[in-house]
């Protein structure tokens, strides 16, 4: 994802709810708390940075928004660093679940 454009960062935004829900489905709350406040820090940081409320799709949605040349750098480096510290926390999440391998 190192040189992921907007609008593939767009799409992985759009699936964090649903891959929350199922990497969440069985495990107890207390189990990933610790995963689930770093999910939110890192919506926090995107939400920053793209001037989106701190949700997956309204991230997403301001990703789209914008012509792809629009976006500085720093603000799709935010963006990305933010993508890959929740998709590193839904496979913590995921294996921490009872019926993990």
């Amino acid at each position: 994802m190192s040189e992921s454009s907007p609008s593939d960062l767009a799409v992985s935004f759009r699936s964090i709810p649903r891959r929350l829900r199922e990497a969440c489905a069985d495990t107890p709350v207390e189990v990933i708390a610790e995963q689930q406040r770093a999910i939110r820090n890192a919506l926090a940081t995107a939400a920053q940075a793209t001037g989106a409320a701190v949700d997956a799709d309204a991230i997403a949605e301001a990703l789209q928004s914008r012509p792809a040349d629009s976006w500085s750098p720093a603000e799709l480096g935010a963006v990305r660093d933010a993508a890959f510290e929740i998709a590193a926390q839904l496979r913590t999440i995921a294996a921490a679940a009872p019926n993990a391998d």
